[in-house]
């Protein structure tokens, strides 16, 4: 029996008609707008609501899509209430979309939830002051935890707050021990959450942190982690099934000529850092484009002209199909069939892009 599955899997391999085979990036779609530092969220329906983000030379959009990922098309186009860029979209329990602060020429405090029924946006108060560039995290209770970014006047902003869609009310907390822009957060398996990397300052003033930190939400403070084994920001972090944080790519202070491939995993056991495989290509301004996917394994969509695969306990795996460009600052999520979406982002030259690519297997 045990002869026979493996002869039928070499046939198959030699036919390319094994999973890794089928697995492929394609093309599926096109949005009404090139975008780059939007968001990208999965709806109750399946469909996926892309928002905001920039044009080419950096102006904030408005404007809103849904794509249907069953016909590959957009099926329906508005506004938001304010247009913004490096904003955060969170997934709310009862499937609404919670889009919270943002640039578009001044430091945003808005908030405004996408009621997918209605497929309208309607203000829901106010974050406890602007943010830009900064993280949410949906904790445990329903409430979000945003931390860090940039704020009025262009500073880096150390602060906290949790913001309740019950009452529509974000109140400040303790704030983290360094003011932080392009870090990431993690929510543990615990409900705590991992603040990871980022910097502070511009050009020569740039400070990169290897330092960590973590948030308990019964103390509404941080303390600090272990060190990472490198300094990054711009990078990517998500949660492993086995409870440990996978942290992905980034840069030095030399920005994109400091890229990494290394990767490095958080164990909460331990509460330490230790280095993992690295990916097939350096990859930086791509936090939030790398997906957990059903099965477990990792998908890496952004920061570079292919997609990559990681099995927790494996190998980085190219995934065929080519982007056309190192996708910076694209939008991606998980899709209902088990498969992903990635959309826009701007390539080596800084020219957004429209499209929309599909992961299937």
């Amino acid at each position: 029996m045990l002869r026979h599955a493996a002869l039928l899997a070499a046939i198959l391999a030699v036919r390319g008609d094994t999973p890794a085979a089928r697995e492929r990036i394609e093309l599926v779609g096109v949005m009404r707008v090139a975008r780059a530092a939007h968001t990208a969220t999965l709806l109750p329906s399946g469909d996926v609501l892309i928002a905001g983000g920039m044009l080419d030379g950096g102006r904030a959009v408005r404007s809103f899509e849904v794509f249907d990922p069953r016909r590959n098309a957009i099926a329906r186009t508005g506004d938001m209430n304010e247009a913004r860029v490096s904003h955060t979209a969170t997934p709310l329990p009862d499937g609404r979309v919670l889009i919270a602060g943002g640039y578009n020429g001044t430091y945003l405090d808005s908030i405004e939830l996408f009621d997918p029924r209605t497929t309208r946006f309607a203000s829901a108060g106010r974050l406890h002051e602007p943010r830009s560039g900064h993280t949410a995290t949906l904790l445990r209770d329903g409430t979000i935890l945003f931390t860090g970014g940039v704020g009025t006047g262009w500073t880096f902003l150390g602060s906290a707050e949790v913001y309740d869609p019950r009452s529509g009310r974000s109140v400040a907390v303790a704030p983290l021990a360094n003011a932080r822009e392009a870090h990431t957060a993690t929510r543990l398996a615990d409900g705590r959450v991992l603040i990871a990397g980022g910097h502070r300052g511009r050009r020569q003033a740039i400070v990169i942190y290897r330092s960590a930190e973590i948030y308990d939400p019964r103390s509404r403070r941080f303390t600090a982690a272990a060190d990472m084994t490198l300094p990054r920001h711009k990078h990517d972090a998500v949660p492993l099934r086995d409870g440990r944080v996978l942290i992905l790519g980034g840069a030095d202070n030399r920005d994109f000529r400091g890229r990494y491939a290394s990767t490095e995993i958080f164990d909460p056991a331990t509460g330490r850092f230790a280095a993992g495989n690295s990916m097939n290509a350096p990859r930086f301004k791509f936090r939030d484009t790398t997906l957990v996917l059903g099965d477990g394994r990792v998908l890496v969509g952004g920061g570079a002209r292919r997609a990559e695969l990681f099995t927790p306990g494996g190998a980085f795996r190219a995934i065929p199909g080519d982007f056309g460009g190192e996708l910076s600052f694209a939008a991606s999520t998980v899709l209902a069939d088990g498969g992903a979406l990635i959309a826009g982002g701007y390539d080596d030259a800084q020219r957004n892009s429209a499209r929309i690519w599909r992961y299937s297997r």
